[in-house]
């Protein structure tokens, strides 16, 4: 598939000297829903804000839709929307006007019916004439979508769409997404919810300290990097963990032994740690599984263990 982004050897250090940007390459295919995600200060609203031109880079380059971010301004900025993480907008607008003056913004003639489908598929249009200043929380951020709708982007960048959302509109937000997906929208999305990129994206990527450590299939991230634990709830407590037994932990109280292997390996070792208990007199009473979450990989991919 072809991307929609190219990001070409992008870094930012600014004039203080702080380095928010190594060399960071990446591409970013057209119609996927790609997460990116990092602890805060990783790089992550600095790398969406050079992309929107927001934030001048230090060197490298990038190519939105086929056209140059630099030499190319215009045409580039057309192609991208961007919802940011904050929630500033003219609170003393009508949603109508607002989503409407986006649109004349960027260059696009008016469109009135268009404006009407993107605040009904937002569920805004019966708010339509009302201030911004008087919507909730949740509506606001429905409303920074749809001034980002407005012109038709190609390319869609959402800055922790949820955050600070209640649950019911944070999974309403998941399937307009996956619509606007579906629309042909390629959408990049931050977010400190791991469930969103596990639910969502079809690839994600983890940046830490400026630098992406990691891009990939998301189910392919997982199987290769997760692992699946076996614990065993003992009859009688042990002291210490009999030698010759690997991968092994034991509780304090010393009631459980917890068991890792690799979930992509043929052998998971599970016969031979279970014959081996048997043959020193271990008996458990209960076992049952758990395999690693995204929560749990990107946790270890930010500490640097994975």
């Amino acid at each position: 598939m072809a991307a929609i982004v190219s990001i070409q050897g992008v870094a930012k250090t600014y004039q203080s000297g702080v380095k928010a940007l190594g060399k960071v390459d990446l591409e970013i295919e057209r119609g996927e829903i790609f997460a990116l995600l990092g602890p805060n200060g990783a790089g992550k609203t600095t790398l969406i804000n050079i992309i929107c031109g927001i934030v001048t880079m230090s060197e490298g380059r990038v190519i939105a839709d086929g056209h140059d971010i630099v030499k190319d301004f215009r045409a580039a900025r057309s192609k991208i929307g961007l919802v940011p993480q904050e929630l500033s907008t003219d609170a003393f607008e009508s949603v109508a006007s607002t989503v409407a003056f986006s649109r004349g913004l960027h260059g696009k003639p008016k469109n009135p019916a268009h404006i009407e489908k993107v605040l009904r598929e937002l569920s805004l249009w019966d708010k339509r004439d009302a201030k911004i200043m008087t919507l909730s929380g949740g509506m606001k951020r429905r409303v920074l979508i749809a001034k980002a709708l407005a012109y038709e982007p190609t390319i869609l960048f959402l800055d922790e769409p949820t955050a600070g959302v209640d649950v019911e509109l944070r999974h309403d937000m998941w399937n307009m997404v996956r619509e606007l997906r579906e629309n042909g929208v390629t959408i990049i999305l931050t977010t400190h919810y791991i469930e969103e990129a596990e639910l969502m994206a079809d690839r994600i990527g983890v940046i830490r300290k400026g630098e992406l450590v990691v891009v990939e299939e998301k189910s392919k991230l997982m199987r290769r990097l997760g692992k699946r634990q076996l614990t065993l709830v003992l009859q009688q407590p042990l002291a210490k963990i009999p030698d010759g037994l690997a991968n092994l932990e034991l509780s304090k109280d010393g009631t459980t032994l917890t068991y890792s292997f690799d979930v992509q390996s043929d052998q998971t070792g599970i016969g031979p740690l279970l014959k081996r208990l048997g043959e020193l007199g271990i008996d458990f009473k209960d076992l049952h599984s758990k395999e690693s979450s995204l929560e749990d990989i990107f946790v270890n991919l930010v500490r640097g263990d994975a």
